[in-house]
């Protein structure tokens, strides 16, 4: 789904130029993943969507209990159901080269195909219902996600998860942020 900006005035901020808070955040977010993606820079705008953004984004990745490829199986869920390109083609390389996500999974998420995994499924589909639901899921469908072995802890990162992707999912939509090259042979088509 693609977006058109409606923010036109603000453009993404050059770290090697930027000064005060924006300049402090975009330090720390490319000691974090060793460079500045396209996202960031629009980020930066406002140095506290950055900041809360990059922390709230570790303590998921931290504190969760997740196994990283279960962490991109959501925030690919969050992704998508935002209609977000960007971090669409952004999780899926970090599930394809660095989180560990099955390729049939990873295939599967893109197409919108059965997921070939029972757990996985289950926690596709409960980030999905929490996102389109506003934070109500079906008790059915809770009931499935804790007898595939998650807790009601999880739950509540899965809320922080969609809270920081929506922090990112919307911010690329208000720049339509153009996929880093790093990103490009995961373009959603």
């Amino acid at each position: 789904m693609s977006t058109q900006a409606f923010i036109s005035s603000l453009g993404p901020i050059d770290h090697a130029t930027a000064e005060g808070p924006s300049r402090e955040i975009l330090d720390k977010a490319k000691k974090q993943v060793g460079f500045i993606p396209n996202m960031y820079a629009m980020m930066a705008n406002a140095p506290a969507v950055l900041s809360t953004y990059l922390h709230g984004y570790a303590l998921f990745r931290s504190e969760s209990g997740l196994a990283p490829a279960e962490q991109e199986v959501v925030l690919l869920a969050v992704s998508q159901v935002n209609g977000c390109d960007y971090c669409t083609a952004a999780h899926s390389m970090i599930a394809d080269k660095v989180s560990g996500v099955p390729a049939d999974v990873l295939k599967a998420i893109r197409e919108g195909t059965p997921i070939p995994d029972p757990r996985l499924t289950v926690l596709y589909a409960m980030a999905a219902e929490m996102v389109r639901t506003h934070g109500k899921p079906d008790p059915k469908l809770v009931r499935a996600f804790l007898d595939a072995g998650f807790t009601e802890a999880i739950l509540l990162y899965l809320v922080l998860a969609i809270a920081v992707k929506t922090l990112s999912n919307f911010t690329n939509h208000a720049f339509a942020t153009p996929v880093d090259e790093r990103f490009a042979a995961y373009k959603v088509a």
